[in-house]
């Protein structure tokens, strides 16, 4: 037998360095916890193995308060985007999403910096084969070198690598993403001490060169004239911006995909694993829709450093002469070549229902998870969880109450409470649909909503905290110059008129005047000579907050009535089978999710309301016991 090597003692061991890894092992180290991460290759380092791009409808929100947490990847983006763009402004601005397009290398390259230079941590590379489980609690990590690393917290953040198995036709072969090698050992121990394992999967477009494509076929995709950052570190951002292009297939792309359904590894029965139902293979999208005539790509640069470019919408497991005959079938892909073929990858995940709300697992004190370990998808939703799976681990090791935040303070509170609460059956991706209170979760109020509770954890540092306070008495002092600033008929009608606006007959603010559909913070300018000079983000919530003042006020109410369920907490060792009543469908569900209150439990499928009212009125008997 192999001696093990023991070596020096870690707070933390992070496994794995992709979105999620990176953000869980940033915020350990920086709220003082001594912090391993491993990647199985220094290179495999927040590579974007998929789209290389950030943001989009409801992920620009949780890269927002990512950021305003103290996180990473708003900072990065910021520095490397090729192009941005803000989704969604022909609607409300509660789904305004921002979405930029990365150079996928400097990503990789500002990331690992951004690991390498932070105080408290290492990052190296090495391959976990093990978690040392004892007494039901974590104790060490043992590496295929037989080196063993004692610790007290592990966040297991293995992405797609975990008995990762890529399929192109009927080829199929283990493999993590992109050609690296898959995690297969640890998927197995994890199976042994009690983890159970499901199957699921994703896939890739195929990635052509610049040169061998016809733009001229194309629509061109610019980006934003007015770039709007990521991170509230910055105030503005100037670069010149690359250019995206938009496609379609026609009939005969479809005769020619559907020709050869038969050797799609999606249809051919060897995937097993269940696929995300917001991002389907090209193949799935005609199988599903064989009404629709046309489907759209986006040719998207992969770089500044690369002729690669990604062919976003287009993902596949067909074999690789199909992929070719179907691709030049597209206008402006004609002569194309294909230098990275389109897979599927097959991965294990965990049910993210054996997790608490602070992402550690029930049963193994210690063991945090995160990203699509926990059945996500998405670089946006993984750093997110890594984050908070980083916080968690870092106040548990000092014995501090877990942070977690709920549905109505943000987007990573329904993110992880869908996850946890609901569960998934399927690669969970973000939408704004799932908010039941975006107009209040909006990505321009992020800081608002979060940074105060960044500081009060120790992880937003002394900068940014003082450029938020000072954006936030901007802001104030901004609102109450606004609704108090009145301007008579004389001042304010010809303007008015000019604006297609009807003209006032008494002293109005300007606050009551922009609340005006057709009037706007920057078109009244020329009636406000005493505007002060504001950075955009402030002016973006300082018009959103006055135009939506009422739909506002009325979400909050409807806030408040669901903090005082979720304020209502249940006992962690309440026995459930003791309740009568209780119907034994919400028995089993409650005793396998444990639910921290009565809010939480209302939200489970299988528990109706009348298994609520059992538990208020159990609830009322013991708070009178007491």
């Amino acid at each position: 037998m192999t001696e093990i090597k023991r070596m020096e003692k870690y707070d933390l061991v992070v496994i794995g360095a992709g979105h999620a890894g990176c953000e869980a092992a940033l915020a350990a180290a920086r709220m003082g916890k001594k912090t391993l991460v491993l990647s199985m290759n220094l290179e495999a380092v927040a590579n974007m193995f998929c789209n290389p791009a950030i943001g989009g409808t409801g992920k620009g929100h949780l890269v927002r308060e990512i950021d305003a947490l103290g996180g990473q990847m708003g900072l990065v983006i910021d520095k490397v985007f090729i192009q941005s763009r803000m989704l969604n402004t022909a609607k409300g601005p509660a789904v305004h999403s921002l979405r930029a397009q990365a150079d996928k290398q400097r990503y990789h390259d500002e990331m690992k910096r951004a690991l390498e230079r932070q105080e408290n941590l290492l990052l190296k590379q090495g391959e976990a084969v093990d978690i040392d489980i004892e007494g039901g609690r974590v104790r060490g990590v043992l590496l295929r070198t037989d080196a063993y690393y004692e610790c007290d917290a592990v966040v297991i953040a293995t992405g797609t690598f975990l008995g990762g198995r890529i399929f192109i036709g009927d080829s199929n072969f283990e493999s993590g993403p992109n050609g690296l090698s898959a995690s297969t050992e640890l998927a197995a121990r994890l199976r042994e001490k009690g983890l159970p394992m499901r199957r699921f999967k994703t896939g890739t477009p195929a990635r052509v060169l610049r040169s061998d494509l016809d733009f001229s076929k194309m629509q061109v995709q610019e980006g934003d004239e007015e770039i709007v950052p990521f991170s509230f570190m910055n105030d503005s951002l100037e670069k010149e911006q690359e250019k995206c292009y938009l496609t379609y297939t026609n009939a005969e792309t479809h005769r020619i995909i559907r020709e050869n359904f038969s050797r799609s590894a999606l249809f051919g029965g060897d995937i097993e694993g269940i696929g995300p139902r917001y991002c389907p293979s090209i193949e799935s999208k005609l199988d599903r829709f064989p009404e629709k005539e046309r489907h759209q790509l986006f040719v998207e640069p992969e770089g500044l450093s690369t002729e690669e470019m990604y062919l976003q919408g287009m993902s596949s497991s067909m074999p690789e002469d199909v992929q070719l005959a179907f691709y030049r079938t597209i206008p402006g892909l004609e002569n194309v070549r294909l230098v990275r073929s389109a897979y599927a990858i097959e991965y294990d995940c965990i049910d993210p229902q054996d997790l608490k709300l602070s992402l550690e697992h029930r049963s193994i004190a210690g063991l945090f998870c995160a990203g699509q370990f926990n059945g996500s998808s998405g670089y946006e939703e993984a750093a997110a969880q890594g984050l908070m799976a980083g916080i968690n681990a870092a106040l548990w090791l000092d014995g501090r109450e877990p942070f977690v935040l709920d549905r109505s303070e943000s987007y990573i509170g329904v993110l992880i409470d869908d996850l946890v609460t609901k569960g998934t059956n399927e690669p969970y991706r973000i939408m704004t649909s799932r908010a039941e209170y975006r107009l209040v979760l909006r990505q321009d109020n992020a800081d608002l909503r979060l940074t105060e509770k960044g500081r009060a954890i120790g992880l937003v540092d002394d900068a940014r905290y003082e450029r938020f306070l000072r954006s936030k008495a901007q802001y104030e002092a901004e609102m109450k110059r606004l609704e108090e600033t009145e301007l008579t008929p004389a001042q304010i009608d010809p303007l008015l008129i000019s604006l297609g606006s009807s003209p006032i007959e008494n002293r109005t603010t300007l606050a009551e005047l922009m609340k005006r559909p057709e009037l706007s913070y920057e078109s009244l300018a020329p009636a406000d000579p005493g505007r002060p000079e504001l950075p955009s983000h402030v002016k973006t919530k300082v018009e959103v907050q006055i135009k939506y003042a009422g739909y506002i006020d009325k979400q909050q109410s409807q806030i408040e009535r669901f903090k005082r369920l979720e304020g209502m907490a249940l006992p962690e060792d309440i026995d459930y089978t003791a309740i009568e009543s209780l119907r034994l469908e919400a028995v089993e569900k409650l005793d396998k999710i444990r639910p921290a209150s009565l809010g939480q439990a209302s939200r489970i499928s299988g528990v109706s309301p009348a298994d609520i009212n059992v538990l208020l009125i159990w609830l009322e008997k013991k708070r009178r016991e007491r």
